[in-house]
């Protein structure tokens, strides 16, 4: 096993999960009220035998985790987890580690685990592009180790199955909580290696994200649900609760519908951010529950304990991704995706608080033990020679239009018009840079900027296409234009693909499972007698 990561390890999204991970572990919690709260959450989308096998491994996943080194708070005396609770969840099932570091923990036991087994690791690489042999099938990646050899230097990796795990594209739009690596390269090579994804109109604004003004681009700190979950509220410049009465839970509805009210809110006002109100908190719960937090809006002038927390939604987790089955098989043969990347179906159209790393957990054992299972691997074929590419680089100048673009078009709200005026915009820069290839030869410099741009315009534009077609609002999907949630046309999930000539395919399944990949997954290699 090569573990390949594009910054350092630990430099992923998981270490910025600050919430918790979610469990059925306490007393009185089921797998089927876990399974409940998800089904509710993700809006009439979700794969149910997916997010059935996500509930009832959860919890033994969850023990495996704290098995190999994790650390969950637990309550002095008893000694059990500490469990609190988030939006969309009507039970206190969320463990945390440090408060709010839970992220942080657990991609520390793991890096620890990984360490100790010794297994070969490349940091610093950026992925570029799937290998494969002449029949189709997966033979390893191309890769750019940044800071060794030429800016524009290509070296490979040569293996029978590939794993993704390259977490989310959040920097597709200005303001997001995601870091800076997460520039959707999971989706555009499996996109351009012929894999199909789904689901990834729905994008997930988290409602709450420390406020620093209209201008603010890049990664912005997130005030975490699991402060609303230990009871701050919610309130405008004059103080009001506005989210009473809009939903049963308040401040704790699904993370869809507390955006939408702070967007309502804001639009009614004209204000550009509403208020986070946990000043009865007092100093020593800041302090020993939410430090990362605490320390994060003090380094920003804010301070929690005497004052309110501006905040405002910003773009945070993408439900949709490489379309996967339930071992993380993709429709390319010997392709599996995991966590963000990935849509195994379990988040429907808005994912559940603190499912996220349960996720990447249960899905991870089941790919481990699918790969494990298919062994011994037939030896790996030297790589096919490759049809050019029909995609041009984009220059990395591109990088903020191609962010404005999409946070004015396809963010938060959403409009037939807004779309299609994104879709244009983005299918202009495309197209010019097509044309100066094409004319003069002329091509943006290979280098890390322009392959992190040139991801940039590829899911910008699959995930404004599909926006456009799903004529309806429903989970984080928000159309101005469609505001009503439509069964009996939209319960069914959209599949794009990349053709050969790199147009836009987008097909709509039956209903709410996905279609099997078991036609075009890895078939059993051959076993030992």
């Amino acid at each position: 096993t090569v573990v390949v990561t594009k910054a350092r390890l630990d430099d992923g999204s998981t270490r910025w999960a600050q919430g918790g991970i979610a469990a059925a572990l306490g007393d009185g919690d089921t797998p089927e009220q876990h399974l409940e709260d998800t089904l509710v959450a993700g809006a009439g989308l979700c794969d149910e035998t997916a997010v059935r096998a996500l509930v009832t491994e959860g919890p033994d996943a969850v023990r495996r985790l704290i098995a190999t080194g994790a650390h969950f708070d637990t309550d002095p005396a008893s000694g059990e987890i500490e469990l609190t609770r988030e939006g969309g969840h009507h039970r206190r099932r969320i463990a945390h580690a440090g408060g709010d570091a839970t992220g942080a923990e657990i991609s520390r036991a793991l890096v620890d685990a990984v360490r100790d087994q010794g297994l070969r690791t490349i940091e610093n690489a950026l992925v570029l592009d799937l290998l494969t042999d002449a029949d189709g099938r997966t033979a390893g990646i191309t890769l750019h180790v940044m800071g060794e050899g030429q800016h524009d230097g290509v070296g490979a990796v040569h293996a029978p199955t590939v794993v993704l795990a390259t977490g989310g594209m959040g920097q597709v739009f200005s303001a997001t909580t995601n870091p800076a690596v997460s520039t959707g390269d999971g989706v555009a090579l499996a996109l351009r290696a012929g894999a199909e994804v789904s689901d990834i109109e729905f994008v997930q604004f988290h409602p709450t994200v420390l406020f620093l003004g209209r201008d603010s681009e890049g990664q912005q700190p997130l005030v975490s649900e699991a402060v609303r979950g230990e009871g701050a509220h919610l309130v405008d410049a004059d103080g009001v609760r506005f989210m009473v009465g809009q939903h049963e839970l308040a401040e704790l509805a699904p993370r869809d519908i507390v955006a939408k009210g702070i967007m309502r809110r804001m639009q009614e006002q004209g204000a550009d951010h509403m208020l986070l109100d946990a000043r009865h908190f007092g100093a020593e719960m800041w302090e020993q529950r939410f430090p990362t937090i605490l320390a994060a809006c003090r380094s920003h002038g804010f301070d929690p304990v005497t004052e309110p927390i501006p905040v405002a939604p910003a773009a945070h987790y993408a439900s949709g991704g490489v379309r996967t089955d339930l071992q993380g098989r993709t429709t390319v043969p010997g392709l599996y995706a995991c966590g963000e990347v990935a849509c195994t179906g379990v988040h429907g159209a808005n994912r559940l608080a603190s499912n996220s790393l349960l996720e990447g957990l249960v899905f991870a054992e089941r790919i481990a033990a699918d790969i494990a299972a298919r062994r011994p691997w037939p030896a790996v074929p030297p790589a096919a020679p490759r049809e050019p590419s029909l995609l041009p680089l984009i220059a990395p100048e591109e990088r903020a239009e191609i962010q404005r673009i999409m946070s004015h078009g396809a963010g938060v709200l959403r409009s037939a018009a807004s779309l299609a005026a994104a879709a244009a915009a983005l299918e202009s820069v495309h197209v010019t840079a097509v044309q100066e290839r094409e004319g003069s030869g002329k091509t943006a410099e290979p280098g890390v900027e322009s392959w992190e741009t040139s991801n940039l315009l590829c899911v910008a534009r699959v995930l404004t296409a599909a926006a456009l077609e799903r004529e309806e609002t429903r989970g984080c999907h928000w159309r101005e234009d469609r505001p009503e949630r439509d069964d009996a046309e939209w319960r069914r999930h959209l599949v794009v693909r990349l053709a050969p000539d790199r147009r836009l395919v987008v097909r709509h399944t039956d209903g709410t499972a996905f279609p099997s990949t078991d036609t075009l997954s890895v078939p059993d290699a051959p076993r030992e007698p």
